[in-house]
């Protein structure tokens, strides 16, 4: 399963960034691809991207919402809302394991060899702060006299936009690199210390600061796809959270197995040598609410799931 994990990463990394005809037809795709939001960390101003980022587009909506509505031409911004809703629903925070580009980056640089050292479990939470004020709160209410909200995570905060964005925009355009101030050193500073970070710890981005990541895993408990863990077959090896990116423990009890932290790489499901971690699917569940148990149906209850 990891290696059709890793294959799901590079593939979805390519789409994303599949516009390679930038260097003569303009630094930035503008086709319809804009209008589709990957479900995964990935700047619209990247000169290889044809899709836009959930991000960016939700703080663009929440930034020009009140001025449209002033001017009574509220434009459709909600289908961002909905495709996130609609993906989270589904497979929960998955596409954070499975789709994100940026993800990917951070599992590349976590192999490269080095000290390893473990996050504070306390910073989880940091990703709800960095969506509820910079996403959220100050491009809907720190408006300009025209009554127009800023990207605030994109502009002050958001790695891969300096990567995928800012770094190749400035190599590309002589004038932007004139206009460069400290603006961009902030954020370049701030991608050298995660990228940095990465090297050291697993997915810090991911743990600490994104807001997408925080979305999910809002539905992480409520989604089609569960994680099922059976702890008469657990073995106490610690193999599932040894092998944990985001750190998430749940055969002592300390987490959910579905916790809001867990990306859905399913690294646990095929590590565990008591096969005590399961994946289900909610229509699939038994309408009495029993489950199976880990050796077939209870006696007189046949699954949906066989019934078809």
């Amino acid at each position: 399963m990891e290696r059709l994990r890793l294959i799901s990463q590079h593939i979805f990394a390519l789409l994303a960034n599949a516009y390679w005809n930038f260097p003569t037809k303009g630094p930035i795709y503008q086709g319809l691809g804009k209008y589709v939001c990957l479900p995964g960390l990935n700047c619209y101003s990247c000169p290889a991207a044809v899709t836009a980022c959930p991000l960016g587009a939700l703080q663009n909506f929440l930034a020009t919402i009140r001025f449209n509505m002033a001017a009574g031409s509220a434009r459709p911004g909600f289908y961002v809302i909905g495709i996130l809703s609609l993906v989270g629903s589904f497979i929960g925070r998955m596409p954070c394991g499975w789709l994100c580009p940026f993800g990917l980056i951070q599992d590349w640089l976590f192999k490269l060899p080095g000290p390893k050292f473990r996050i504070w479990r306390w910073l989880r939470y940091m990703p709800y702060f960095f969506l509820l004020f910079f996403v959220i709160l100050l491009p809907l209410f720190a408006l300009d006299q025209a009554g127009f909200g800023m990207t605030w995570f994109c502009k002050f905060v958001c790695p891969a936009g300096t990567l995928e964005g800012g770094i190749p925009l400035l190599l590309m355009e002589k004038g932007l690199r004139r206009a460069a101030g400290w603006l961009f050193v902030h954020k370049l500073v701030v991608l050298v210390l995660l990228l940095i970070w990465s090297v050291l710890a697993s997915r810090p981005f991911c743990r600490t600061i994104c807001p997408l990541g925080a979305i999910f895993g809002l539905f992480n408990r409520v989604s089609w796809l569960q994680l099922k863990f059976d702890t008469g077959r657990c073995l106490k090896c610690r193999a599932c959270n040894t092998i944990c990116p985001t750190d998430v423990s749940f055969f002592d009890g300390t987490d959910d197995i579905n916790s809001p932290a867990c990306i859905r790489c399913m690294r646990c499901v095929s590590a565990c040598p008591g096969a005590s971690v399961r994946i289900e699917f909610a229509p699939y569940l038994k309408s009495s609410g029993e489950e199976c148990q880990s050796d077939g149906c209870k006696k007189d209850n046949t699954c949906h799931a066989q019934q078809g």
